[in-house]
């Protein structure tokens, strides 16, 4: 992992206290203990990745409605959109390959509104990997399905439940490219990637293979999205870039 900032907190809050960081979960079955339930999940690298950068983590499981959405945002300095399942194809107008996943309707529906609400309040966000997916469809883009089928090599999730390593090279004068620079070797794990951008998202960061790996939302205060996973590595800059700006709000 190329860069610095990989040793104590940062120490992102102002005057107001550390900013408030809300990050979606998955919303699948789970064991613990004596119960087998439906539960609202995260990976622990989430909400640590943001305690380290200096923000408050605040899960946010897809609610049953959308009532109330404007006031959550409201009440948030910044929004990570998390990992996770396949969005529904039907969403962005394609026919269901037979790799992507069972639809996950309650957490599409949540994840694309929070997304278009964030977008419309100017409030800080990170999307990671489903997250840039979620923000790419909300915007009016569409995605590839299966990308080992259209780029001919599984580079991009080596093997399953495995979290990989490949480089991405960024755009000169691009937000990230000013975070991580020229190139960095990033942890990834996706099958899915951005086909066509969705309305103001530029492209800034790319794999070797030419897969589109980051995108930014022109004209928003700081609007990133990754299709890779920083929370699994120790290289913090995208975390902490995000709560520093967030803790400003």
């Amino acid at each position: 992992m190329s860069g610095a900032a990989r040793g104590a907190p940062h120490p992102a809050a102002g005057e107001g206290g550390p900013p408030l960081i809300g990050i979606t979960t998955y919303q699948e079955p789970a064991r613990w203990g004596a119960w087998v339930r439906e539960a609202a999940l995260l990976p622990v690298p989430y909400a640590r990745s943001v305690e380290r950068a200096g923000g408050v983590p605040v899960l946010l499981p897809p609610p049953a409605t959308l009532r109330g959405l404007d006031t959550l945002v409201s009440r948030l300095d910044g929004v990570v959109l998390a990992g996770g399942g396949d969005l529904d194809p039907e969403l962005y107008g394609a026919v269901r390959h037979p790799e992507t996943g069972p639809p996950q309707p309650q957490r599409d529906r949540f994840e694309l509104a929070l997304a278009r609400a964030v977008v419309d309040a100017d409030l800080p966000f990170l999307a990671i990997c489903r997250g840039m997916q979620v923000l790419n469809v909300a915007r009016g883009g569409a995605l590839v399905q299966h990308l080992p089928e259209a780029v001919g090599h599984k580079g991009h999730a080596p093997e399953v439940g495995l979290v990989g390593s490949h480089r991405v090279r960024t755009s000169e004068g691009s937000l990230i490219g000013g975070i991580l620079g020229a190139s960095s070797d990033v942890p990834t794990y996706h099958h899915q990637a951005v086909s066509r951008l969705g309305k103001g998202l530029t492209a800034v960061a790319w794999a070797e293979d030419q897969v589109v790996e980051a995108v930014e939302l022109q004209g928003h205060r700081f609007g990133l999205a990754v299709q890779w996973h920083p929370e699994e590595g120790d290289d913090r800059r995208l975390f902490e870039a995000f709560v520093v700006e967030a803790a400003g709000r």
